[in-house]
């Protein structure tokens, strides 16, 4: 019972007074999506830039841990892609969207508060590992799988499909941050040493980029309520919550990842999906409501999923 008020709750209370002051109408949609803008666009990459480019890559990067969180990731995505196409009877691209919820966890925004608030802040090396392959893998998966299912029937060919799939991944601020701390961090493992005040300044504008997303994210859910679907958003909440975490511990097991390992795969993996997984299926015009809900409503459920896995786990 302590995790759920000392570890889970703060975070989501943030996340809640955002929705509550979006929902009475303090916070506008104006302003949710001006703080947004600098959580998505400059304070995360910027977090992301900072963390890649000072982690023990050497540390981080295991293999078994990689393939322990992501087998579950494209497990989830194909479960979701399988109901949504045998089940719900979507069409191509809705299909593809309802799997790319059920692939993108929120890893950054709920998955390091949390992480840390569990285990403490020397237990994120796992989880800056992860999350350093995170969006580009899995924005250049999904993008390519929806380009690749828009594009049959047409005469595009896979070289110029696979070029636009790529150039809308190398564009996300996201991915621009964690390439740039893979560069600085080869510098500085070549001997580069940046001065203390430009990682003060570096660290200050990070500090920020947590709790405005956090609370960005309480005013972005309020916009996008429930509006139907309810058995397809209850099969994406039931994937990511359960199915993905789920594999991934038994992964994790059977491919002997290391305690800490552990902690962090498997709590990254019971995250709710991410707003990002609504905003690749609008880019789209696939299956919104069913991305937007499915991000509201597991979240909301992820407060006591999260808190059974971190019982589960040692």
């Amino acid at each position: 019972m302590s995790d759920l008020f000392t570890v889970i709750l703060p975070v989501f209370l943030v996340i809640g007074f955002g929705y509550l002051v979006a929902w009475r109408g303090w916070f506008s949609e104006t302003h949710v999506d001006g703080l947004m803008r600098f959580a998505q666009s400059f304070a995360v990459p910027v977090l992301l830039f900072a963390s890649i480019a000072r982690l023990d890559l050497g540390a981080g990067f295991r293999v078994n841990l990689m393939l322990a969180f992501y087998g579950g990731a494209f497990a989830g995505y194909l479960a979701g892609w399988a109901g949504a196409k045998y089940i719900f009877k979507r069409n191509p691209s809705d299909c593809v969207a309802i799997g790319f919820v059920c692939l993108f966890s929120n890893s950054l925004l709920l998955g390091i508060p949390i992480t840390e608030r569990a285990y403490g802040a020397d237990a994120l090396v796992s989880n800056w590992a992860i999350i350093s392959i995170h969006s580009p893998l899995i924005y250049t998966f999904g993008i390519t799988m929806m380009e690749f299912t828009r594009a049959r029937g047409t005469d595009l060919s896979v070289g110029a499909v696979s070029l636009r799939a790529l150039g809308g991944v190398v564009r996300t601020p996201m991915v621009i941050g964690i390439l740039l701390g893979f560069v600085v961090n080869a510098l500085m493992g070549a001997g580069l040493v940046m001065p203390e005040g430009f990682w003060a300044a570096v660290d200050m504008i990070a500090r920020a980029a947590l709790p405005a997303a956090l609370f960005g994210l309480g005013g972005v859910l309020y916009r996008y309520r429930p509006e139907g679907d309810m058995a397809t958003i209850a099969m994406c909440c039931a994937i990511g919550l359960i199915l993905h975490p789920a594999v991934t511990y038994g992964l994790g097991r059977g491919l002997g990842v290391d305690v800490d390992g552990m902690r962090s795969a498997v709590v990254t993996a019971s995250m709710a999906p991410g707003v990002n997984a609504y905003l690749f299926a609008n880019i789209y015009g696939a299956a919104r409501r069913v991305a937007a809900s499915a991000v509201l409503i597991g979240t909301a459920v992820s407060v006591l999923s999260i808190w059974m896995w971190l019982s589960v786990l040692p």
